[in-house]
């Protein structure tokens, strides 16, 4: 094994330039769909209930595949694998282009959630081929992309049905991602830093089986009640493959996820944030924009069109954007702690305002722009508190995990406020004002938690000229010595 203390290759400028390409192009056709479900509705001619299977399928995909590829990306090599992941989302992307039945479009779907190990991948290869000084900064705002692309999701996809049909929702992701995964292939290095092994194929099975099992219970109880058998027995056993899961890998010699790097309070406290955040994240993707275009005869409906709702929105993805640029320097000068703390703090407060002052569209843009500046914040801090805290052996499966609690939480959040907004109807089949406002002061709550969770967030010790922590072996009271990884905090995690 190469050490990652090696002089950093050339061009890494080009090489940020297509992870960036990559993560947006895989962001895009997670997030465009939201929007314009009732346009598939009726070109697939199916069910309100059976369309949702097109969100989950890619859901479930994403969660089962992303912390796979990650650990796969650090016994193999990342190049290989991340270009791999672009063209099975490339390959998903033609074949839902082609669909004409909802079978056909949620095969689709999975494939493309192959690609879910984009995002770990890219933050190997930042850490394995840019210099030490740029790591933090190239890493936040590779995060901050994952929120901007939710935001232009939202934003294009209006224009893209009314003028290209809804075909193109996926000719485009396909396009931009094929060209990510050319460029990829001639440009990025191959992985210098490997750990060599094999997947093991009964911690994958135990994981993909709880992570189904939960998420299916979340995602279909507001249609089959939580209190159903179905839903009871899938939680039931997703908390049983859970625990066997846990078991197996930490016996095993070649974990999947590796659990004594799971313990380390890096970890551990960032994905505690990641499950928050990911759970207000995603709730604000699938409601706000159906807030906003509540029709006017409910008595607080805006009224707005797909397109205007994500206009409305655009200052946030912007604002986003923008502070994840700057996310490397705050951390540098103020800690990813401090930073991912105000991150959530911005987020709470938007939600909270949001839920008081919703009477105008300038009203909402203003408050997006709060929580740009949140989310923007805590996904850069997040990102490096879990790559600063494992050795870069480990860098993809652990931030693939944190990307993956991320969209458990998604599911979580979604599911929850999903029955609360719909617990009171109006006679016209719109949900209460009530509903809404209920969502995001839970929402809010959820940040506000996310905040504390924070403080428990290990100080690191930063290097002056390089912010990077330093290099000593990290112990564990019951786990040994872990080789290379960081010690943050005071060693006690």
């Amino acid at each position: 094994m190469t050490s990652d203390q090696a002089p950093p290759r050339v061009r890494y400028q080009v090489t940020y330039a297509v992870l960036a390409a990559a993560v947006i192009s895989f962001v895009l056709q997670q997030t465009m769909l939201n929007p314009v479900l009732p346009t598939l509705q009726r070109e697939l001619d199916t069910t309100q209930a059976d369309i949702a299977w097109v969100l989950t399928a890619n859901f479930l995909a994403t969660a089962v595949f992303t912390p796979i590829l990650g650990r796969l990306g650090d016994m193999v090599g990342k190049k290989r694998v991340l270009v791999g992941a672009l063209v099975a989302v490339a390959v998903g992307s033609a074949i839902a282009a082609l669909a004409t039945t909802l079978p056909v479009m949620v095969l689709a779907r999975v494939v493309q959630g192959v690609g879910g190990g984009v995002i770990p991948l890219a933050f190997g290869v930042i850490r394995d081929e840019f210099p030490p000084s740029r790591v933090p900064g190239a890493i936040g705002t590779i995060s901050s992309l994952m929120a901007v692309g939710g935001g232009i999701g939202t934003i294009v996809a209006g224009p893209i049905v009314d003028g290209l049909g809804y075909e193109w929702l996926f000719w485009l992701p396909c396009l931009a991602v094929a060209a990510a995964a050319v460029g990829a292939h001639l440009v990025i290095p191959e992985s210098r830093t490997r750990t060599g092994g094999s997947i093991n194929l009964v911690a994958a099975l135990l994981l993909s089986s709880w992570l189904v099992c939960l998420l299916l219970a979340l995602t279909q109880a507001p249609k089959w009640g939580w209190g159903s058998p179905t839903v009871v027995a899938m939680l039931i056993g997703g908390v049983v493959l859970l625990v066997v899961w846990i078991t197996v890998e930490t016996r095993a010699r070649q974990p999947l996820i590796d659990m004594r790097m799971m313990r380390l309070r890096g970890v551990w406290t960032a994905n505690v944030v990641g499950l928050l955040f990911g759970a207000a994240m995603y709730a604000g993707f699938a409601f706000i924009p159906q807030f906003l275009q509540t029709p006017e005869s409910t008595g607080y409906g805006l009224q707005a069109s797909i397109t205007l709702s994500g206009l409305v929105l655009l200052p946030q993805s912007v604002v986003s954007f923008l502070t994840g640029l700057a996310s490397g320097r705050l951390v540098a000068r103020f800690g990813s702690k401090l930073v991912l703390i105000v991150g959530a703090l911005s987020c709470s407060i938007g939600f909270a305002l949001f839920a008081r002052f919703n009477d105008s569209l300038w009203e909402v843009s203003i408050i997006g722009i709060l929580m740009g500046v949140g989310f923007g914040l805590a996904f850069s801090a997040m990102a490096n508190l879990v790559v600063a805290a494992v050795p870069s052996s480990q860098t993809g499966v652990a931030s693939g995990m944190n990307t993956n609690i991320r969209t458990i939480g998604g599911a979580v959040g979604t599911a929850l406020l999903a029955g609360v907004v719909t617990a009171d109807l109006q006679p016209s089949g719109y949900p209460a004002e009530s509903g809404y406002t209920s969502a995001f002061v839970l929402a809010a709550a959820g940040l506000l938690l996310a905040a504390l969770a924070a403080l428990l967030v290990p100080a690191v010790r930063r290097d002056p000229i390089t912010h990077e922590e330093p290099a000593a072996p990290l112990r564990h009271p019951q786990a040994g010595t872990i080789p290379g990884a960081t010690l943050v905090g005071d060693g006690r995690e």
